[in-house]
């Protein structure tokens, strides 16, 4: 096995275990050569990823070199990684959901200005479509077919608005109420 062929397979590993772009310095630092060496055990790795069938490419980015999933994979990340979903996000597809459809502007009074930063990640992830309301000025919500078939909901309850009577008849039962 030449040296380059040896170095090339230690920065390969290297890639993979650290999973973000590094320098060409952080690369020669983890592999514990010069960085004219690392240069060329990157060349190499490029060059063997590019010339078989794989999956993973070594890339060079703004920030550095990566090992990375092939563009042509991407729509597999979408569906085989789970989305990682803040707390108030996930409240606000929640109200979304058990609402849909609802106005964006109903949705803020509802949740509060949070929604701006929700929505669009919601949306980009493909669990609510947005359009334009021809009734208002605001956004018509609704979750799409991906938020079913991800969170495995085949159908979303009623809700059944309590009457005024109801609410506080509630009130009163919890000691909160006037009465």
């Amino acid at each position: 096995m030449s040296k380059n062929i040896a170095i090339a397979i230690k920065i390969e590993a290297i890639l993979y275990l650290k999973g973000k772009p590094l320098s060409v310095s952080e690369i020669a630092e983890y592999a514990g050569c010069d960085r004219h060496t690392a240069e060329e055990g990157i060349i190499e790795l490029m060059d063997n990823y590019a010339r078989r069938d794989s999956a993973l490419e070594v890339v060079e980015t703004a920030n550095g070199y990566s090992l990375q999933l092939r563009s042509d994979f991407h729509d597999l990340v979408q569906t085989l990684i789970p989305v990682e979903l803040g707390v108030g996000a996930l409240r606000t597809l929640a109200a979304i959901a058990l609402n849909s459809p609802i106005l964006q502007s109903e949705l803020i009074e509802l949740r509060g200005s949070g929604v701006y930063q929700h929505v669009p990640e919601l949306v980009e992830l493909g669990f609510v479509r947005k359009r334009r309301d021809n009734e208002s000025r605001s956004y018509s919500l609704q979750v799409t077919p991906k938020f079913h078939q991800y969170f495995q909901i085949d159908q979303l309850p009623e809700i059944i608005p309590k009457t005024d009577k109801e609410q506080q008849l509630e009130l009163e039962l919890d000691g909160t109420g006037d009465g």
